[in-house]
């Protein structure tokens, strides 16, 4: 037996917003950040838990003491017990009534809630000396299926439902792994793509993109109609008539201004309208998806939980599912994400790019083409070449696709030196950057 004896956080910020990296037309300065989780227990063995919450930068403050205040439901516990039943204790967390009632089951509290369980799936899938995908993908549908909270879904997905999903994809599960580790995974790049960039530089990536093997790209639209006519212009004389172009508007539109917008971008052959308008609004992305057919509305890394996405399933509002490795909460949840979105037939394609995004959410793609839906046909994993170095098992991603990593774990582990670095506000980094700052502002004065 094995008791969890620190529980540790930590605030971490990449200045990305400097060189514009992740710019888009409702966020035009983002600095990557993580709100950072480790999981250590007393067991002698060396493997600790690791998650994070992904932010934009001040958020960390909120979300580290978010994390912090879900310390009492780890810290002292035993350590197989909680990883025996990840179901039980996905629903422990969860459920805590005062804690929900700041949600219910969506924001600040229920990522907070994705963080610790991720970190906790870490651990499980390093000590069992696989890696996430391989995991999830080994279980049966007995214990997958035990993983899903079913309330408020029974409507639309039954247990028995979900376990004959899982059965059905069964038989192939062995061959989809080889082929997987063979073939890697598909994905397309938004690299080029951030609004902040010029169109020298937008240029210059797309035509590196293509090069790499990316079938697809994706531009940040939304701001201004004609920067984006002529930046799409500019991304289809770059990479040709073949290349998939994605756009996504960020939620900055009403509904009628994205099925106007979209009239005047439908002519540079778009491959999905992604975060058209408000997450939360189902019967407007219905609305939109009606309009612009055929192009498809993609949609959910801001999607709240579960039952948001179950009703923009039933509402046909999106025709590509988003999946984020750290906006719901955790690994469970995702998985009945996925087991909807099997159910309904749409393609998950998931939000990535970030950071440690692209690391996380690989896991679950992969883990659904093994055991859920059987398949790659049309799905895609984000990727942006943001940050990767700072984890200790980094994406491997080549010729346009993502392939599996082999070293257990979740993926979410950074390196130590890099989280001492970038901690805010007394890491190295950020303690030379004030005083940068304070001998230029002195100069200034002067």
């Amino acid at each position: 037996m094995s008791r969890v004896i620190a529980v540790e956080t930590s605030d971490v910020r990449f200045p990305t917003s400097r060189e514009l990296d992740g710019s888009d037309a409702m966020n035009p300065d983002p600095d990557y950040s993580a709100a950072y989780l480790r999981i250590v227990t007393d067991s002698g063995d060396g493997l600790e838990g690791h998650g994070f919450v992904f932010t934009i930068g001040r958020g960390n403050d909120v979300e580290t003491a978010a994390i912090k205040a879900l310390t009492p439901y780890v810290l002292g516990r035993n350590a197989e017990e909680l990883l025996a039943d990840m179901g039980a204790t996905w629903k422990e967390l969860a459920h805590d009534s005062q804690l929900r009632w700041l949600g219910p089951e969506k924001g600040v509290m229920h990522m907070a809630i994705g963080a610790v369980i991720n970190a906790l799936w870490d651990l499980k899938a390093k000590r069992a000396g696989l890696p996430l995908w391989q995991l999830l993908g080994q279980m049966t549908p007995e214990e997958l299926v035990d993983l899903v909270d079913f309330r408020y879904l029974t409507d639309a997905l039954t247990r028995d439902e979900a376990l004959q999903i899982l059965h059905a994809a069964e038989p192939g599960r062995a061959q989809r792994m080889a082929t997987l580790l063979a073939e890697g995974y598909p994905g397309y790049t938004t690299t080029p793509g951030w609004l902040g960039y010029s169109d020298e530089k937008l240029t210059r990536l797309a035509h590196e993109a293509v090069s790499a093997g990316f079938k697809q790209i994706k531009l940040k639209v939304g701001a201004d109609l004609q920067d984006d006519i002529r930046r799409l212009r500019a991304a289809r004389a770059a990479v040709g008539p073949e290349i998939l172009i994605a756009v996504d508007a960020n939620q900055r539109w009403d509904v009628a201004e994205a099925i106007e917008w979209m009239g005047h971008l439908a002519e540079f052959g778009i491959a999905w309208i992604e975060e058209p308008t408000s997450p939360d609004d189902i019967l407007g992305h219905a609305a939109i998806a009606r309009a612009v057919a055929p192009i498809p509305v993609a949609t959910g890394e801001h999607v709240q939980n579960r039952v948001v996405f179950k009703q923009m399933l039933q509402a046909d509002a999106l025709q590509v599912l988003q999946i984020d490795a750290s906006r719901v909460a955790g690994v469970n949840e995702n998985v009945a994400i996925l087991l909807l979105a099997a159910k309904f037939g749409v393609r998950v394609c998931p939000h990535a790019g970030g950071v440690g995004l692209c690391e996380a959410v690989q896991h679950l793609s992969m883990f659904d083409f093994v055991a859920v839906s059987g398949t790659k046909e049309g799905r895609m994993i984000e990727f942006v070449d943001h940050l990767h170095e700072h984890f200790v098992t980094p994406i491997d991603v080549h010729d346009g696709c993502y392939f599996p990593p082999t070293t257990p774990g979740g993926g979410s582990e950074m390196h130590t030196a890099s989280i001492a670095e970038f901690t805010f506000p007394d890491g190295g980094f950020w303690l030379a950057d004030a005083q940068t700052r304070q001998v230029q502002d002195v100069e200034v004065a002067v």
